[in-house]
């Protein structure tokens, strides 16, 4: 016990990590948002009529984004929701270039009333790891 009396910023700091790394899953975890594969995303969009979601900002989507995702950056999605609006009842998976920002983006959709959010797991990343096709320039 003295140990911890002795070195109690050693301990807050522990805390303040270990707060910092579970943050994101207990989030994502309370608000029902799953992570899905490619292969996954795939039959969502295809078999359930979804859509993809991309949150890049407009230069990485350029560069190369999902045939026939949708862009709505990160940076804007809380004054873009409207926009977003005719999806709401249909799975919405939601991608970005490393699968970081796609999370936040579908909290703040599960926040606003979306029935069914999912996130690509590892992103754009994981989807060109798997061969699958790309589009550049806007779409």
């Amino acid at each position: 016990m003295q140990f911890v009396i002795n070195n109690w910023y050693l301990f807050v700091a522990l805390v303040v990590v270990l707060v910092l790394l579970f943050a994101g899953p207990l989030g994502q975890f309370m608000h029902g948002i799953k992570n899905v594969n490619a292969t996954q995303a795939i039959q969502l969009l295809n078999r359930d009529a979804g859509i993809m979601l991309d949150v890049c900002e407009p230069q990485e989507y350029k560069a190369g984004h999902i045939p026939n995702a949708v862009n709505v950056p990160l940076s804007s999605m809380k004054t873009r929701l409207k926009e977003l609006e005719k999806y709401k009842n249909k799975p919405i998976v939601v991608s970005c270039r490393d699968g970081n920002r796609s999370i936040k983006a579908a909290v703040i959709l599960r926040k606003n009333g979306f029935n069914t959010v999912f996130s690509l797991a590892g992103g754009l990343v994981a989807w060109q790891r798997e061969n699958l096709p790309l589009d550049k320039g806007v779409s």
